[in-house]
């Protein structure tokens, strides 16, 4: 399992990194607006013989923010509305020159924030201090040349933000693409390994079975004349491990494919061939854990009985993996194990109290999930995960006697 399975959230996305030429484009239509504002500040009629001279200072500032409007586009927003509400407030002459400054650091507010909730307030904000600004605005009187200017000055402003638009549009694209190929490649090689690696141990299981046939019908033949009775019950034997392994291939006949032609590459080939741990080691694996600093409880529900060799290896793989996400992800948990034997199925279960991270998170892949599932899958079985209401995480797998 990986970190991000046992967090289960994340925060919004980040927001994308601001060009160069946006930057650009910002810091000179904040420059521009500024120059505006404090030049029609400095002709306006209400300010003559006013004794707030500070006033013509702060108007060329209040547009001045624009230039971080991508980057931070609801403090620039609030930054610009209590100025020009300030400058409103001292002069209606001017609102109109500050009241452009807030249309744009609205419109950065929609465009580039990332929270809805906080975005739509502060354009509520917005709309609510744009009805007090133009409210009573004195609107200037422009020459016909200037008007032609003012007209195209916006419709340019818009296009270039739609074409920086379309083009984030078509990148985020291109990333999401790369990104969905990258994640299918990936589950592609892990669903790949984990077969190889299945079919490994599946090998050890059936050529466990065989050996022992091979070693009862020699016995058997050897004392089949001297000790009937005796040869009977070898050859019983050997009925019984023929069928365990028949049971244990078609579970996985016509879903794993070992390619015979397999190179030094091949995890099957290059496997180790020594025998696999079943239900007998749980005992010798939580110890081990409880020697790593993780207090595990082991519980055996019901009696005991024999079970296929598959299903032993699979149950004994559900518990391993568990307890070592535990160990990896819940620093400081205690941690419970219960194995119990039902009357149509073997339920396995690995519980933990929940705790922090350690440093060996970052470690995992992220296939430790997929590979329990295909593995359980072989023989009908199901593996449910996911966080206890409370606290702390469940792993359980379910695997019927008979698929």
């Amino acid at each position: 399992m990986c970190a991000a399975a046992r967090a289960g959230g994340g925060g919004a996305p980040a927001p994308p990194r601001p060009t160069r030429r946006g930057q650009a484009f910002d810091l000179a239509l904040a420059v521009f607006l500024a120059s505006v504002s404090g030049r029609y500040a400095s002709i306006a009629p209400a300010l003559h013989g006013h004794a707030w001279h500070w006033l013509l200072v702060l108007v060329p500032f209040v547009p001045l923010p624009l230039a971080l409007r991508r980057r931070f586009p609801l403090a620039v927003l609030w930054a610009v509305l209590p100025g020009a509400l300030l400058v409103r407030h001292q002069s209606e002459d001017i609102a109109y020159s500050v009241g452009v400054a807030v249309i744009v650091a609205a419109y950065g507010a929609a465009a580039y924030g990332r929270r809805p909730v906080p975005v739509l307030a502060s354009l509520l904000a917005a709309t609510a201090g744009l009805v007090v600004l133009f409210g009573d605005a004195k609107l200037p009187h422009f020459p016909n040349g200037v008007i032609a200017v003012l007209v195209l000055l916006p419709v340019l402003a818009v296009a270039y933000e739609l074409r920086m638009w379309r083009r984030r549009v078509e990148e985020e694209r291109g990333r999401r693409s790369a990104l969905e190929r990258e994640q299918l490649a990936a589950l592609e090689r892990a669903v790949e390994h984990e077969r190889a690696r299945i079919a490994r141990e599946l090998h050890d299981v059936v050529t466990h079975n065989v050996s022992m046939m091979t070693i009862q019908a020699g016995a058997a033949r050897k004392i089949l004349d001297s000790a009937p009775d005796r040869a009977r019950e070898a050859m019983a034997a050997v009925e019984a491990g023929g069928r365990a392994a028949m049971t244990e291939l078609r579970h996985v006949m016509g879903l794993l494919t070992i390619d015979s032609t397999a190179g030094d590459g091949d995890p099957a080939a290059t496997a180790d061939l020594s025998p696999q741990p079943g239900l007998d080691r749980l005992d010798a694996l939580v110890e081990g854990v409880r020697q790593a600093g993780l207090p595990v409880e082991l519980t055996v529900v019901g009696a005991r009985r024999a079970v296929p060799p598959g299903v032993e290896l699979a149950a004994y793989r559900v518990v391993q993996e568990a307890l070592t996400n535990t160990v990896k992800h819940a620093g400081g948990a205690e941690a419970a194990v219960t194995v119990e034997y039902a009357a149509d199925r073997l339920r396995v279960e690995v519980t933990d109290t929940g705790g922090r991270p350690t440093g060996a998170a970052a470690t995992g892949n992220g296939r430790g999930l997929l590979g329990l599932r295909e593995r359980l899958a072989v023989y009908g079985g199901t593996l449910h995960t996911g966080p206890r209401l409370r606290g702390g995480y469940r792993v359980k797998a379910l695997i019927p006697w008979e698929s």
